[in-house]
C-alpha cells in the first residue's frame, strides 16, 4: 500500500526491511566454517534491532530465512534451524520487556513442531506490545506471499464475500502476510548483491533501495546510520512530478 508522498526533509523511515547477506562469506574470508558466520550474524541482528528501537523506527522486517534457502547443504539447513531456535529463547524475553512485538511470516508449516511452538508462544508472549514491530521473514518467498493473497481473494469471490470488480491495489495489500502494517520506506541489503531476491516483492514496490559491500557480520550503528541519511536526502514522487511533492509539502 503507497503512503502519502514524502519530501527529502522527513529524515526518518517508518518501515525498514533488510537482507541479512554475507554471513557465509564473512566466516570464509576468515577460514571458519560458514556456521561461525550465522552465529555472529546473529548477534549483529540482535544489536540492529536494539538500534532501529532507540531510533524510533516503528517497523523492521528482516529476511531470515528464504523458501530457496533450503537447496543450500542439509548441515547448514540444521544449523540455521537450531540457531533459529537459540535465538527465540535467548532474545524473546529482552524484546518483551523492551516492548517489542515479534511476529514472524512466511510459511511455518515445513519447520519442526518444535520450532512453530516457539514461535507461537514468541508471538503470544508479545502481541499486546506497543514498541517497534519485528517481522522475521523465516521460509518466505514475496511470490508465495502475493500467491497467498490472491487464492484468499479467489476465495473471498467464490463465495460471494467480494466481487471481482473490487480486486484491486488495496484487496492486494490487505491479504499480504504485512498488511497491519505501511510498506517498508527503506530497503536495505548487505554484501555487495543488488537484487530482491524474491523479498517482499509487492511490498517493495516505492521503497527506497540502499546497498551495501558491507557483510552482515559487521553491519553496524555507522552503516545503519548512513542508509537512513540516504534515505533522508531522497524526494520520495509515487508516479507524480517533483515539483508536485514540494507544493504538497508546501500546503
Amino acid at each position: 500500500m503507497v503512503k502519502d508522498s514524502r519530501s527529502h526533509n522527513d529524515c526518518l523511515p517508518e518501515h525498514i526491511a533488510i537482507i541479512m547477506d554475507g554471513n557465509g562469506r564473512w566466516a570464509r574470508a576468515r577460514r571458519l566454517p560458514r556456521t561461525a558466520g550465522h552465529k555472529k550474524g546473529v548477534d549483529t541482528t540482535s544489536r540492529i534491532v536494539q538500534l532501529c528501537g532507540e531510533r524510533g523506527i516503528k517497523a523492521l522486517t528482516l529476511f531470515a530465512f528464504s523458501s530457496e534457502n533450503w537447496r543450500r547443504p542439509q548441515e547448514e539447513v540444521s544449523t540455521l534451524m537450531e540457531l533459529f531456535m537459540l535465538a527465540l529463547k535467548r532474545e524473546v524475553t529482552r524484546l518483551h520487556k523492551n516492548n517489542v512485538r515479534l511476529r514472524f511470516i512466511g510459511d511455518r508449516s515445513a519447520f519442526s513442531q518444535k520450532l512453530q511452538d516457539s514461535i507461537q508462544a514468541s508471538e503470544t508472549l508479545t502481541a499486546h506490545n506497543t514498541g517497534l514491530q519485528l517481522q522475521i521473514a523465516a521460509n518466505y518467498g514475496g511470490r508465495w506471499d502475493i500467491i497467498q493473497a490472491a487464492r484468499t481473494m479467489a476465495d473471498d469471490v467464490l463465495n460471494g464475500h467480494m466481487q471481482l470488480d473490487e480486486i484491486d491495489d488495496q484487496a492486494m495489500s490487505a491479504r499480504i502476510s504485512t498488511s497491519d502494517l505501511p510498506d517498508p520506506d527503506l530497503f536495505i541489503r548487505t554484501g555487495g548483491e543488488h537484487r530482491l531476491s524474491n523479498f517482499l516483492l509487492w511490498q517493495l514496490a516505492y521503497s527506497e533501495l540502499f546497498f551495501t559491500d558491507v557483510l552482515w557480520p559487521d553491519f553496524s550503528e555507522i552503516e545503519l546510520d548512513e542508509a537512513i541519511a540516504s534515505f533522508a536526502k531522497r524526494q520520495r514522487r509515487f508516479g507524480m512530478t517533483g515539483e508536485q511533492v514540494e507544493e504538497q509539502v508546501g500546503a
